[in-house]
């Protein structure tokens, strides 16, 4: 309208002036003849009319702007009076990054209804943990912590912000009943420190523990360490309040099931973590709740040979804004395999495409769905819920009461319990077998739940996390996997799939344009090159374990390229054969011609009688104690933690006491120091 208002009054000023000047030459010719003119032609009026309703409609009709929504910024929310609006005692706080600590958290709080009490799950991230010193303001109150190590003796994303309050936090704590519980995984050097360091800092500021803190490892059991631990628990804490357990063993449920027989099935949640559509319009920034649809450009088979297939994938980001280093983790979310949920389906004779939608029964709790609602059975079983892996012993509990056969229904009620018997038939018959919830399903032909009970006991199916097999410098654009295929036959005679490897695999570039993708995400990682690029690196990772030092060794190359004085780079690479899974053969030893990789070391562990692996490498290389010691060398291991990490450890401080000297305390306390200067990295995996 603006711009029409002014084109208008341009064209009736030009107009104007020409009736002026031809008005001027007529009055020189004969002034007297000249009959006068009204004041305004019917052009001038047929003008100012159009002028006038392009006026009126500009400030009565036209759009209005909308206004911008101002972003406000996310407030947690006082878990003190929403315990107190709910009569609520316990709360069960979690520090979850793959979701096993969220599951027993809210295992707890269900589990205090049994007890008398009345319990809520809370995640730290949502709730303002500077008011812990009011919960005394509840009676007979307390505060449960499951705490899950990450990393390196790192808190959880989600616990970060509690974890620093408690570290500069001097309020008093007294009167604040607490107990913890940690999940962690000896394989890793600080052990369950995020648990320890929670439960030792409340105590200090002078919390109550109520109850002795709880050390699960992953390594060899954490729901019989979770289960051993809570037997006990419940116990203390009736003692501690003077409460007895009601006898109340039935199943409670946590939410109801409500089935849509007409609805709009744009409204209908089909595998988005988030936001509903957002895999139909993306938009940034990217994170575990708003993943990047991120096109397969490359898929690969790394090995030449044997029965195994390792595979390189690279995944487009372009447009997507998101930003990464060398050494962060990329994670993708996988979709189940289609047979195992046609498998369920068919197994309890329900419709997969049935719209449903499971609402908590508590109208007051932050978490409305187990997953995103409404959706199908078919969705959820796909995108939304864990059914690869062996269920938990709370899932065998809960379901017993649909096993008509009394011998099935009294075996896996045993398999849940704390019994020395219950937890060997729980361990044989599900974890050594590896029976997942089909197979439990299959192999118990009396068992028929609700699907819709089963769904919500189901934990949720978790992201999964690759070293990035690439450098930002180099490829901008693009994300590198390196990954090995899992597939093996388990000692029931199924064949076991991983969920993501072999959703990966099929993932094939097609020349059909048609484009697969993979919602994916970065997450950041402490796992990075010397900020001098003239520091040397020693970079130990066998089998896939390379992945990270293939961005490295890309980016030393890019360094170099640049004009930069990069530092010596040496790499301990192991696999079986030379000929079937030297992994970057090629790319590798051009590095090493290249001058880019100072050394390449290559243990063939199978090539030979006797196996050889990097550990047997690095400890021939007297030299490296040199770089360590003198040369500022950063040292990188990716790969096993169980055996490979700690076999590397040893073979470091065979060479400091060897070549320099040090007694076997001194090398190990050397070797921590490097650690704590962030010389010394992991990216390891049990």
């Amino acid at each position: 309208p603006t711009l029409m208002k002014t084109i208008c009054f341009r064209r009736h000023i030009c107009f104007l002036n020409s009736v002026k000047m031809e008005d001027s030459e007529s009055q020189l010719l004969a002034d007297e003849e000249q009959t006068p003119e009204p004041l305004l032609s019917s052009l001038d009026i047929f003008l100012f009319s159009l002028i006038a309703g392009l006026l009126i409609y500009w400030f009565f009709f036209r759009k209005k702007t909308e206004p911008v929504p101002e972003i406000k910024p996310f407030t947690p929310t006082s878990f003190i009076e929403k315990m107190k609006k709910t009569n609520r005692n316990i709360v069960v706080f979690y520090g979850s990054q793959t979701g096993t600590a969220e599951e027993f958290a809210n295992r707890l709080a269900k589990d205090a209804q049994r007890y008398g009490m009345k319990g809520m799950a809370a995640d730290p991230e949502e709730y303002d943990l500077s008011e812990l010193s009011r919960l005394k303001e509840i009676p007979n109150s307390m505060a449960v912590f499951c705490m899950a190590t990450y990393g390196e003796g790192d808190p959880t994303d989600n616990a970060q912000e509690f974890y620093d309050w408690m570290q500069g936090t001097d309020d008093d704590l007294e009167g604040v009943n607490f107990a913890v519980f940690g999940l962690g995984n000896k394989t890793y050097e600080r052990f369950n420190a995020t648990g320890k360091y929670t439960d030792k800092r409340l105590a200090e500021l002078g919390g109550k523990r109520v109850f002795d803190l709880g050390l699960g490892d992953d390594d060899i059991n954490l729901e019989e360490d979770f289960i051993s631990w809570k037997e006990q628990f419940w116990p203390a804490v009736c003692e501690f309040f003077g409460v007895e357990a009601t006898g109340e063993d039935s199943s409670i449920r946590q939410f109801e099931l409500v089935v849509h027989n007409d609805i709009n099935m744009n409204q209908v949640y089909t595998g988005e973590m988030g936001r509903l559509k957002s895999f139909q319009t993306q938009k940034p920034p990217f994170d575990s709740k708003n993943p990047f649809l991120a096109t397969v450009t490359g898929n690969r088979k790394l090995n030449k040979g044997g029965n195994r297939h390792l595979m390189h994938i690279e995944l487009d980001i372009t447009d997507s804004k998101i930003r990464y280093d060398s050494g962060d983790h990329v994670a993708v979310y996988p979709t189940n395999d289609a047979a195992v949920v046609n498998g369920i389906g068919e197994r309890l004779g329900v419709d997969l495409d049935t719209v449903i939608s499971l609402k908590n029964l508590d109208e007051e709790s932050n978490k409305k769905h187990p997953f995103p609602c409404p959706t199908t059975y078919r969705t959820a079983l796909t995108h939304y819920l864990d059914i690869n892996n062996m269920p938990r012993t709370n899932v065998l509990y809960e379901l017993a009461q649909y096993a008509s056969d009394p011998k099935e229904q009294e075996n896996m009620r045993k398999m849940a319990s704390a019994s020395p018997e219950g937890k060997a038939l729980y361990q044989s018959w599900v974890l050594d077998s590896e029976r997942n919830i089909l197979a439990i399903l299959e192999d118990l032909p009396s068992l028929n739940p609700p699907i819709d009970h089963l769904c919500e006991l189901l934990p949720r199916l978790q992201a999964r996390y690759y070293s990035i097999a690439s450098s930002s410098k180099v490829y901008p654009t693009s994300i590198h996997i390196c990954a090995v295929v899992i597939e093996y036959t388990t000692k029931t005679e199924r064949v076991f799939k991983g969920v993501a490897t072999n959703w990966l695999k099929n993932k094939e570039v097609t020349d059909n344009g048609h484009k697969l993708t993979v919602p994916m995400y970065v997450r950041r990682s402490q796992f990075r090159l010397p900020f001098k690029p003239s520091n040397p690196i020693i970079m130990i990772g066998p089998g896939t374990g390379i992945a990270p030092f293939m961005g490295f060794i890309r980016e030393r190359a890019w360094q170099k390229e640049q004009g930069k004085e990069a530092g010596e780079t040496i790499l301990y690479f192991g696999c079986r054969h030379k000929n079937e899974d030297f992994l970057y053969q090629q790319e590798l030893e051009e590095f090493e011609r290249a001058g880019v990789l100072t050394q390449l070391n290559v243990a063939f562990s199978r090539d030979q009688e006797h196996k050889i692996y990097v550990q047997h490498l690095l400890k021939k290389n007297k030299q490296l104690w040199k770089l360590i010691h003198s040369n500022n060398a950063h040292i990188y291991v990716c790969g096993d933690a169980r055996n490979m990490a700690r076999d590397v450890h040893t073979a470091f401080y065979e060479i400091a006491e060897e070549v320099g000297g040090l007694t076997h305390t001194q090398a190990v306390d050397y070797f921590k120091k490097l650690m704590t200067k962030g010389r010394y990295s992991q990216d390891v995996w049990s």
